[in-house]
C-alpha cells in the first residue's frame, strides 16, 4: 500500500483530481489517499495558503499528488509551487510532450522530455530595489555545481533508463559566461560518462527557433530554471497544448506530481475541465512507485480515449457532448475493457 499526500487544490482542480484518483483507483495499483490543503482553498480554511498539516503530510509521505493551486496575493508566499520544491528539494521538474494520434498539430511524431533544474537559476527568489523610490530592480541567477551536477545526472540518467537517444543541453553560455558556463561545462563532463548517449549543445535562442521548425530532432533536453519554464510550455504548445503535459518534480527523497495549466476559476464547477494532463501525470507517479503495469495501463486507456476522441471533453473535440466526468468514467471503462 502507497500513502500520498492528495492536495486537490482551486478552481477546476477538485473535479479533475476527483478523475484522476478514480483512474488510478481502478488501475490496480493500491493508493491510500491523505487529503491536505494548499492554495486559496486551504487560505480559505485555514487563513494560510500552505497550511502546516499540509507540511506535516508531505514530511511523512515524501510523496504528492497535486491539482493547480491559485496563489493568493498579499500572503508572502511569490508561488505555493516554488515554495514546496525548495522546501523539499525536489531539483528536477520533468515535462514530457508527446503526440496524440487524435490531436491535430502542426508536427507529428513529437516526443520531447524537458528535464529543469527546479530549485535554481532566476526562481531562487534572490531579487530586490536598488534605490527607496524603487525605480531600479536586481534579480540575482543562482547556479551551483553541486545544483547542476544532480539534475544533469538525472537527465543523462533518465535517458539511459528510457531507453533514450540523445541529451541536447540548451544555454546562453555565449553571453552568461559564468552562470551559464558552469551549467555548459558540467554537462559537458556528465556526457562523457554516457558514451551511449548522443550528446548535443544549443544556445536557447537557436534551440527556440529549430523546435519550432523541426522538433522532431530533440529527445531529451535539460537546461536551467527559467528556460525550462519557457522550453516545457513551448514543448506543450506543439502537442496540443498544458491541458495535456503532466509534469514530476523529484527530489533526492521526495517528489510531486502535478497538473501543470492553471486552475481555470472560470470553468470551474462546469464539467468542462480536460483531466488528461493530471492523469497522465498520475502515471507517472504509479512509474516512479514501481507500479509499471498500472501506469501502462492508465497511458494505454488515456491514449485510447484521446485518440477515439468521442469521450473527451470540448476543448479537445468541440463537438463532443462529454465532459471531465465522463471522460474519466471512458478511461475507467477502457482500462477495463483492455
Amino acid at each position: 500500500m502507497h500513502v500520498v499526500t492528495l492536495i486537490k487544490g482551486d478552481g477546476i482542480g477538485p473535479a479533475i483530481m476527483d478523475e484522476a484518483v478514480k483512474v488510478i483507483d481502478a488501475s490496480g495499483a493500491k493508493i491510500h489517499w491523505e487529503e491536505a490543503y494548499a492554495g486559496l482553498s486551504a487560505f480559505e480554511k485555514f487563513g494560510t495558503p500552505l497550511p502546516d498539516a499540509t507540511m506535516e503530510s508531505i514530511d511523512k509521505t515524501r510523496l504528492a499528488f497535486k491539482g493547480p493551486l491559485t496563489t493568493v496575493v498579499g500572503t508572502g508566499f511569490r508561488s505555493i509551487n516554488v515554495a514546496l520544491r525548495q522546501k523539499y528539494e525536489l531539483y528536477a521538474n520533468v515535462r514530457p510532450a508527446k503526440s496524440w494520434a487524435g490531436i491535430k498539430t502542426r508536427f507529428t511524431d513529437v516526443d520531447i522530455v524537458i528535464v529543469r533544474e527546479n530549485t535554481e537559476g532566476l526562481y531562487a527568489g534572490l531579487e530586490h530595489y536598488l534605490t527607496p523610490k524603487k525605480d531600479i530592480a536586481e534579480s540575482l541567477a543562482v547556479v551551483t555545481r553541486a545544483g547542476s551536477e544532480r539534475v544533469i545526472e538525472y537527465a543523462f540518467k533518465y535517458a539511459r533508463e528510457n531507453k533514450r537517444k540523445k541529451v541536447t543541453v540548451c544555454h546562453k553560455a555565449n553571453i552568461l559566461k559564468y552562470t551559464q558556463g558552469l551549467f555548459l561545462d558540467v554537462a559537458r563532463e556528465a556526457a562523457a560518462r554516457y558514451p551511449d548517449i548522443q550528446f548535443d549543445e544549443k544556445i536557447i535562442d537557436a534551440a527556440c527557433m529549430h523546435m519550432v521548425m523541426n522538433p522532431n530532432q530533440f529527445d531529451v533536453i535539460v537546461c536551467t530554471n527559467m528556460f525550462g519554464d519557457i522550453l516545457s510550455d513551448l514543448t506543450a504548445g506543439l502537442v496540443g497544448g498544458l491541458g495535456l503535459i503532466p509534469g514530476a518534480n523529484i527530489g533526492a527523497d521526495a517528489a510531486l506530481f502535478e497538473a501543470v495549466h492553471g486552475s481555470a476559476p472560470d470553468i470551474a464547477g462546469k464539467n468542462l475541465a480536460n483531466p488528461t494532463a493530471v492523469i497522465m501525470a498520475g502515471a507517472m507517479m504509479l512509474s516512479h512507485l514501481g507500479e509499471l503495469e498500472a501506469a501502462e495501463r492508465v497511458i494505454n486507456a488515456v491514449e485510447a480515449v484521446v485518440n477515439e476522441g468521442i469521450f473527451v471533453t470540448p476543448d479537445l473535440n468541440p463537438n463532443s457532448k462529454a465532459g471531465t466526468i465522463e471522460m474519466g468514467n471512458a478511461i475507467v471503462k477502457a482500462m477495463q475493457s483492455s
